[in-house]
């Protein structure tokens, strides 16, 4: 686990989300810290180097400003190596995990359309000579993967729908840009406008916009979980009637342990159709909040799977912006 300072655990307790959508951001940040600017730059740069920090910028809802999908490929034991090198190539694929299954590599694939989707699915099927397990999205009931180190856990509820309907010509850029992650600099949107050939304002106000809207769902310090100590995490999946689903969803993401929770299309092969996320620090500590979840009276009855991450392969902010996919593939 990374040694933390004190400011190191004020930035990312206080700062996971909330990001200032000012001219000069790390100037508020440093003045709620009472330090100054220059060192909260250089203490984030160094953890975006020591990879306790993997960018300071956005998540998107999913589904608004493309498509995605969760899908996994059942490897053999002696080919996990050669097949997760093949599902990491493709740069649509933005998260790749070994689990415990016989389903072993899971990823996460994005894309600017449902073609370029399909597309990205075919060449790993075509590539890995397997069946690629394709389980879409229906509905999120928590997508906010943030960790307080201090004090309990409150994951953003998807209680209301995203308006893409504000999304505008030109927004795409901005969100790829902070998916990618802002210049950690004094003013890192005039850096970003620059890069777009757009003025500072302009790009204030969009993000604002989209701040509003719900299409970008946290703006702030994006963590790497495993490097702050939450390295035991498993992906449990419940199979209930459709209708008991969002009750079930409801009630899971009210436990802190519960970081994500969504309800995906299931398949003849895969038949658990609700997602839920655990992270804890030790293999014991989630099998107990497991168990807290089983125990749920909207889960009574319901069959579940876990699956601990054995291994991380890949781990990358989405790619939404299309000439920037077709260019890496």
């Amino acid at each position: 686990m990374a040694y933390l300072t004190d400011l190191d655990h004020r930035l990312l307790d206080d700062w996971q989300r909330g990001f200032p959508v000012t001219p000069a951001p790390f100037s508020a940040i440093a003045c709620d810290l009472g330090v100054g600017v220059p060192r909260v730059i250089a203490r984030l740069r160094e953890m975006v180097a020591e990879g306790t920090v993997a960018r300071v910028g956005a998540t998107c809802r999913p589904n608004t400003v493309g498509v995605s999908t969760l899908a996994a490929i059942a490897a053999p034991e002696w080919q996990i190596d050669e097949m997760a090198r093949i599902v990491g190539q493709e740069p649509g694929v933005n998260h790749s995990y070994l689990r415990e299954h016989d389903w072993n590599i899971w990823f996460v694939a994005t894309a600017p359309d449902a073609e370029m989707l399909a597309a990205t699915l075919a060449r790993i099927e075509a590539r890995t000579g397997l069946p690629v397990l394709d389980l879409p999205l229906k509905r999120a009931f928590n997508v906010d993967l943030g960790f307080k180190l201090d004090g309990p856990r409150h994951g953003l509820r998807m209680g209301e729908g995203a308006d893409t309907g504000a999304i505008q010509e030109g927004d795409r850029a901005i969100l790829q840009a902070l998916t990618d992650g802002l210049e950690i600099t004094e003013e890192p949107y005039a850096e970003l406008a620059r890069n777009l050939g757009r003025s500072e304002a302009d790009i204030l106000a969009r993000i604002r916009a989209l701040l509003d809207a719900r299409i970008v769902t946290r703006l702030g310090v994006i963590v790497r979980h495993r490097a702050l100590g939450w390295r035991s995490n498993a992906m449990v999946v419940w199979k209930l009637p459709e209708e008991r689903v969002p009750a079930a969803g409801h009630a899971l993401v009210n436990l802190p342990e519960v970081t994500l929770c969504y309800e995906r299309r299931g398949t003849p092969e895969w038949d658990h159709t609700l997602f839920s996320m655990i992270h804890a620090k030790t293999r014991g500590e989630a099998l107990a909040a497991v168990e807290k979840a089983a125990a749920l009276p909207e889960l009574a009855g319901a069959s579940h799977q876990v699956l601990f991450s054995i291994r991380c392969f890949k781990q990358t902010g989405a790619l939404l912006d299309r000439p920037r996919l077709e260019a890496a593939q």
